[in-house]
């Protein structure tokens, strides 16, 4: 990712994912991945539990650039706590959830579209 390891400008497909991260843009990162407007994102959360709103904060400040987010929550679906929803949808951003493989592969179609799509992708082993 960029010099500081962290942030990748530009959205990209992501080419492959599990072992503890994600492949795309010849880059492989290791970690959990937060797929933004702004680029790609080092996110440092490895459990559906510790998605409170605060894990949120750069969806938020990107949020008039996003219509929807895909909350990829690792091997299995799992869903998010009330108020992170009810904070996304007051942003107007629609919040789907689903395990991280469909996640990434509905984020690849979506930006292929040119939709305007974020991801919050959990690292999965």
């Amino acid at each position: 990712m960029g010099p500081d390891g962290r942030h990748l400008p530009g959205a990209h497909l992501i080419d492959a994912y599990g072992g503890g991260g994600f492949r795309f843009a010849d880059l492989s990162h290791r970690g959990s991945l937060l797929a933004l407007p702004s680029g790609m994102w080092a996110w440092p959360f490895a459990h559906p539990a510790e998605l409170n709103e605060a894990a949120f904060q750069r969806v938020f400040d990107e949020a008039d650039a996003i219509d929807t987010l895909l909350v990829g929550t690792g091997a299995q679906p799992a869903g998010l706590p009330p108020a992170v929803r009810a904070a996304l949808r007051d942003r107007g951003i629609v919040v789907e959830t689903m395990a991280t493989g469909a996640a990434a592969r509905t984020w690849n179609i979506l930006t292929g579209e040119k939709r305007r799509v974020a991801a919050a992708l959990l690292a999965i082993a």
